[in-house]
């Protein structure tokens, strides 16, 4: 067994690399945990394994093909000591919890499962709802929030070990179209149950995703960069085919973080030591542990109530682009609207300054406020 190497994480890493395995391979193939190989990588030669690891990894080294072993002592000799770790400090790994907010406008037939839905207390907007577990298709967990107004929102909760910020673009966009697909048949199977024989729901148009950094290896430098990136993904890939979604080309992501990159439209709710984004497209938020100005749960319960009247106020400008009057229940007219969108922007008295700031920030980039204004005038305006 070759015991001359003293192994650091940065060699670890190395040694991971040249056996070309992921996170999870490498801690399996150790029998480590995998947060023990991203300790490795984020702290590069300034952690030095303990003696056990250090008989582990050589006898993995030793274990490795003929080739690889060749290729490893190359590379190491051609890297001095924290420059593999300067090079690639942009890289990952860092773990996130994923939610993904599915919203579809059900209308009045909604009613009969929501009568056998769970109470649940009102968000930020006041929209009454009440809450139905679902079945995650993943293992992770999956809720049908039903408003009262006749929208539902699913939500899924997920939590992912990635390697690069590419990875997770595609992740969230190859995942996208199977996710409208299963809210959809979730729903239309509660509906069906609750009533037999109505009409089917289209499956969901949109995603919406935000995302909870909870561990990372990038340097304070960096991490502002990586935080934009998270929010607004789309900037590494290539869309035009969704059903091929693919990177946009080599070295992206490493250019971006070489650049300093940041997206001009994204508003910061930073609090404390807590730093948070919002975007058109998804909101990130990195909680520290020591810090409680705001939650995750707060972050969740203003999505759940953005994008239900998001998807309330589409039903109503859809119809007008059909060349038809919008037609609402009087309790749920403009009036409805009009309340929730001044409850969405009051402030309370027990509130944060970063929780105030994270509602303006998420409001601010999702064009509500000029949807809501739009949809109450033309309600008004049909008398509705």
């Amino acid at each position: 067994m070759d015991t001359a190497i003293r192994w650091t994480g940065q060699r670890a890493r190395l040694l991971q690399e040249t056996l070309g395995l992921s996170i999870r391979e490498f801690a399996r193939k150790l029998g480590v945990d995998p947060r023990t190989v991203t300790k490795w990588r984020k702290h590069g030669d300034s952690l030095t394994c303990n003696d056990e690891m250090q008989e582990v990894l050589s006898r993995a080294l030793e274990l490795a093909s003929e080739e690889q072993r060749e290729t490893f002592y190359t590379r190491l000799a051609s890297q001095p000591v924290g420059t593999a770790a300067e090079a690639e400090q942009h890289a990952g790994p860092f773990v996130v919890v994923s939610h993904k907010f599915i919203p579809v406008y059900v209308g009045s037939q909604l009613q009969a499962v929501f009568e056998k839905a769970l109470p649940h207390p009102e968000g930020p907007g006041g929209l009454e709802q009440r809450v139905l577990p679902l079945e995650h298709p993943v293992g992770g967990s999956a809720t049908a929030h039903l408003l009262a107004c006749g929208v539902a929102v699913v939500h899924l909760a997920e939590e992912l070990m990635l390697e690069s910020i590419t990875q997770l673009a595609l992740w969230r966009y190859r995942t996208y179209p199977t996710d409208r697909a299963w809210a959809g048949a979730g729903l239309n199977a509660l509906l069906e149950a609750a009533v037999p024989g109505q009409p089917k729901i289209e499956d969901p148009q949109y995603v919406l995703s935000v995302y909870e950094l909870r561990e990372h290896s990038w340097p304070p430098s960096t991490l502002p960069t990586a935080l934009h990136l998270l929010t607004t993904p789309s900037v590494l890939v290539n869309r035009q085919n969704p059903e091929a979604v693919e990177p946009i080309g080599p070295h992206v992501e490493t250019k971006k973080f070489t650049s300093a990159w940041t997206h001009p439209d994204v508003v910061a709710f930073h609090g404390g030591s807590s730093p948070g984004l919002a975007g058109w497209s998804g909101v990130t938020y990195h909680p520290q542990p020591d810090e409680r100005a705001l939650t995750v749960r707060e972050i969740v319960a203003l999505e759940v109530d953005v994008q239900g009247l998001w998807a309330l106020s589409s039903r109503v400008l859809d119809s007008i682009e059909d060349g038809e009057d919008p037609v609402m229940p009087e309790e749920y007219g403009w009036r409805y609207l009009r309340g929730a969108y001044s409850r969405l922007r009051a402030s309370r008295p027990a509130e944060t300054a970063q929780h105030r700031a994270m509602r303006e920030a998420v409001l601010s980039t999702s064009d509500l406020p000029d949807r809501l204004r739009d949809a109450q005038e033309a309600l008004r305006d049909s008398r509705v």
